[in-house]
């Protein structure tokens, strides 16, 4: 299996706990004497960079938040003089002011290496063509991936999202061997294929390395059945540094993290209460290498869960689960907490269902109605009344085990669901409205 820094990413445990504290505490003396909202926050709980003596003591430090990063826009988190700072980026700020992000030209050498490495363990080589079908611009996402793949020698084809069948053209004519894209993206992608009567033999993709928002085991298995490719999954965020935080390798069982450069935590959401490793929580991450902006103990709102194996890959990071949700896009119904994710996994074993589905929620008198809109085959679609209603009882069920609570369920044709060129929208509510 290759990797990208193979000492780096096959270090024992003991030396990486080592070399974890170490940057650990370089990272508090950096943010306690240079930012000064770090300054304040420390002081408030009196504490110093010399009391973490230990990788448990980071306990003793209170978390950072993305409010935090609002309230000091745009420039109050960074940790370098701002003539240091050789790149910026931000997130779309669809919920308020936007969280700006920059980067020290060691910074930016430091993630084109934590992207080649997850590029790596997905399959890709310099040998490939890259097709970015991601934004480019203030997003991480399409710039991070683009100088990992020039990194490890790949040629990269910048093509950026939207205009899908010139995007097919462009994969047809250029030979394209990785797609990089969101999985919503990609479905998309294949069934512009279908209608443009295109077969996935026409295509020269090999791997797919998807993000940017959480998808499940019946996308990844359409998607490779459609495209004909190897698909992976990898994470990451602007504010904590963009892609290049964890990815899976090509044994697609959980996404190694680059914990060298990355401490992180589960902790229980509505408590703060660190978590053991192997339970379900909320992803809390600190950077300890990061110059220009370094995040302590930063609440990502990623449902995930953390744990260690012996990867037939060799890699000895500590691996952390697709997430399954965030603490913010959770949808409370009846008092039942609800994730999308959740609604994906109970359908994934159904026939006859495609990964197409859309969630309503609006109000019934003093009740909340959740009601689910599911495209299902053509045949299915067409099929009589009675297997119909036999699916459709057994969906209603199944999705009754998984939220606790019965959902009304529509069958609607293939196709007639929106689609996503970046995140996939799953929700629709509209008690509010």
């Amino acid at each position: 299996m290759r990797m990208w820094q193979m000492s780096e990413e096959t270090i024992s445990l003991s030396e990486l706990k080592q070399l974890q504290l170490e940057r650990l505490q370089s990272t508090l003396n950096r943010v306690y004497n240079n930012v000064e909202f770090y300054n304040k926050v420390f002081n408030k709980y009196n504490i110093t960079p010399d009391d973490i003596k230990s990788l448990e003591d980071i306990k003793k430090l209170p978390f950072t938040t993305k409010q935090d990063l609002r309230d000091n826009y745009p420039y109050g988190m960074f940790a370098v003089p701002l003539k240091d700072i050789v790149r910026i980026h931000s997130s779309s700020g669809t919920t308020g002011k936007p969280t700006v992000v920059g980067y020290t030209k060691r910074d930016l050498e430091t993630w084109k290496n934590l992207v080649a490495r997850i590029m790596v363990a997905g399959g890709v080589s310099k040998e490939d063509i890259v097709h970015i079908a991601f934004t480019y611009g203030l997003f991480t996402g399409g710039f991070g991936l683009h100088y990992g793949a020039e990194h490890i020698g790949a040629s990269v084809i910048p093509v950026s999202s939207g205009n899908t069948r010139r995007q097919i053209m462009i994969m047809q004519d250029y030979r394209s061997t990785v797609l990089i894209c969101t999985p919503s993206y990609a479905l998309h992608i294949a069934e512009t294929l279908e209608s443009m009567e295109i077969s996935k033999n026409d295509l020269h993709l090999k791997y797919g390395l998807l993000g940017s928002e959480p998808w499940g085991e019946k996308i990844r298995n359409e998607i490779e059945a459609k495209l004909g490719i190897i698909a992976t999954d990898n994470y990451g965020l602007s504010e904590i540094i963009g892609p290049g935080v964890s990815g899976e390798c090509l044994y697609k069982n959980g996404l190694h993290i680059n914990e060298d450069h990355f401490y992180v935590e589960v902790i229980d959401p509505d408590t703060g209460e660190v978590l053991p490793e192997g339970e379900k929580g909320e992803l809390v991450i600190t950077t300890l290498t990061k110059e220009a902006m370094p995040l302590i103990r930063y609440r990502t709102r990623d449902i995930t869960r953390i744990y260690r194996d012996n990867c037939k890959c060799g890699r000895t990071f500590i691996k952390m689960e697709k997430p399954s949700g965030r603490t913010d896009d959770m949808i409370i119904v009846n008092g039942v907490n609800i994730f999308p994710s959740q609604v994906e996994e109970a359908l994934k074993e159904i026939e006859h269902t495609t990964p197409h589905f859309m969630i309503y929620v609006k109000k019934k008198g003093a009740l909340d109605m959740m009601e689910i809109h599911l495209e299902v085959s053509e045949n299915l679609f067409f099929d009589e009344m009675k297997r119909q209603k036999e699916i459709l009882d057994q969906i209603t069920d199944r999705l009754f085990n998984y939220l606790g609570i019965k959902p009304k369920v529509k069958l609607v044709e293939p196709k007639s669901l929106e689609r996503f060129e970046g995140k996939a929208k799953r929700v629709v509510d509209e008690r509010h409205q």
